[in-house]
């Protein structure tokens, strides 16, 4: 097998760039819709807690020093969005918080109702690829906590071979 050359042209990241734009739309949809998620539609966001621009209140950056994964379905509230990125009131262990996660920090986005998933380089140096990211647990209606996503035949993951 021979080796691809170099491309001059960034490509994984303007593929990256272009599939967290689809998770601004979406979230940017719920916020229009006054923060209505359509029919079973919920969506289970992983992100990097010390990425730049995340702002999480430190008992959560304590508990999950690399890695959270929050649920937007019932319980969230003041979801805005940015072209940034979006912040978003979740409640963990029925302690009222406030998220700001910017996109370029997000790692993973799945709706499980659709069995749609995204997965995302992140750039950052000393990543443990094999860790698994911790599920935040943040409270739900009845108090069970959220259901595994299923790991559907939808999730795309762009790799480009990037070099290390």
């Amino acid at each position: 097998m021979s080796d691809a050359p170099d491309s001059l042209i960034p490509y994984d990241e303007i593929v990256q760039e272009a599939l967290r734009a689809v998770v601004g739309r979406v979230l940017g949809q719920v916020e229009s819709s006054g923060g209505n998620l359509p029919g079973a539609h919920h969506f289970y966001i992983t992100f990097k807690t010390g990425a730049p621009g995340v702002a999480i209140p430190p008992r959560l950056k304590e508990r999950f020093p690399d890695e959270m994964t929050i649920v937007l379905q019932n319980k969230f509230w003041d979801l805005k969005v940015t072209p940034e990125g979006f912040s978003v009131g979740l409640s963990f262990n029925q302690i009222p918080s406030t998220l700001v996660i910017p996109f370029s920090a997000i790692t993973a986005f799945v709706d499980p109702a659709v069995d749609f998933g995204l997965q995302f380089q992140t750039t950052g140096e000393n990543e443990d690829e094999d860790e698994t990211p911790h599920d935040a647990e943040n409270d739900s209606p009845d108090g069970s906590g959220p259901a595994a996503p299923d790991d559907g035949s939808n999730v795309v993951t762009v790799d480009f071979g990037r070099k290390k």
